[in-house]
């Protein structure tokens, strides 16, 4: 009898672009204040990917190249990719078939997977069951986003929130108990009128008529939003606990997604847990969209340990809300 096969998270990588936008710099592009921002949202600065035809597939591919450096494999090892993101390089192809190409992932199929600010978690769960299934070995959750892309510089309600960055896994079998535990996903069509982009899809293709009127923008009604998602977030990691039978007391680290720190601590105080085990680093990078998640297990790989349980949790447009259980499966060096 062979044991069950679980999807382990092996290795990380990530990618943050160099240019730093700062709210003293906002200031002097759009009506606001680096006290207001930072009460309602916790940003005082997020990365932007400067320069001419550059698309996600520059920040996911090195992210990946990381990962496989970490983990001493080679890209050609890999089975598959799984690229979330709402900002593709292009429509068509997916960016994942041209970040396998970049990195010389010559043996992986890839496709994109949109699911907004949840597309990581979405991800996570997908690449699972391909490692679950015993098919394949070695899949990667890429969540790449150029958010700089889709935001209106003088609306001042959305510019502050978003920034670029990439963040990677590698999912690998483990027949340990390892991995990825559980995942509660949800998502309902009622919220796509609150958080949208109008324009360039096939209801409404781009015309000289869509660009002046500003429909190839983020669009974002920001109250009603907030309010489903500090709801439906904190709500979802809680149920998450409660049907593993866990309490705040087993968890060592809330992962959320960075959107806001409002949401953060709602969701943190639902699930009984303490500031200082939550991940937290939106006040460095803003909402970055599909790479929150993977972001923030980048930045505090070192401090996680064998068997520590963590929490992912996610809100997104769509609307999208998700969490997902993880038992860590190694020891940073």
């Amino acid at each position: 009898m062979t044991n069950k096969i679980s999807a382990a998270i092996t290795a990380i990588g990530a990618y943050v672009p160099e240019y730093r936008l700062t709210n003293a710099e906002l200031e002097t592009m759009v009506d606001t204040s680096d006290e207001w921002i930072k009460t309602r949202t916790g940003v005082e600065e997020r990365r932007i990917l400067k320069g001419e035809n550059r698309g996600v597939s520059e920040m996911g591919a090195p992210a990946i190249l990381e990962l496989c450096k970490k983990r001493g494999i080679d890209p050609e090892e890999i089975d598959c990719i799984i690229c979330c993101t709402v900002t593709p390089d292009m429509t068509f192809p997916a960016t994942a078939n041209i970040i396998s190409r970049k990195i010389g992932a010559v043996n992986a199929f890839g496709f994109d997977l949109s699911a907004a600010c949840s597309g990581f978690l979405y991800g996570v769960t997908t690449g699972s069951a391909l490692i679950e299934s015993g098919r394949y070995k070695k899949v990667v959750v890429v969540g790449t986003d150029k958010m700089s892309g889709i935001v209106d510089y003088s609306d001042r309600t959305t510019c502050v929130l978003f920034g670029d960055a990439a963040g990677a896994i590698l999912l690998e079998p483990n027949e340990e108990g390892y991995g990825i535990q559980e995942s509660i996903l949800k998502s309902d069509g009622e919220g796509a009128e609150y958080l949208k982009m109008v324009a360039g899809g096939s209801a409404k293709p781009a015309s000289i008529e869509t660009v002046l009127a500003k429909e190839h923008y983020i669009y974002q009604e920001g109250p009603t939003v907030f309010k489903f998602a500090v709801k439906r977030m904190a709500d979802v990691a809680f149920e998450l606990l409660e049907r593993n039978q866990l309490t705040g007391d087993d968890i060592a680290w809330l992962v959320p997604h960075q959107a806001n720190k409002r949401i953060i601590d709602a969701t943190a105080n639902r699930m009984g847990l303490s500031t200082d085990k939550v991940m937290i680093n939106i006040q460095r990078y803003g909402n970055t969209t599909s790479a929150t998640i993977p972001l923030c297990l980048w930045e505090w790989e070192k401090k996680l340990k064998k068997g520590d349980l963590i929490v992912l949790a996610a809100f997104g447009g769509g609307f999208t809300w998700g969490a997902t259980l993880v038992k860590w499966a190694y020891d940073s060096i």
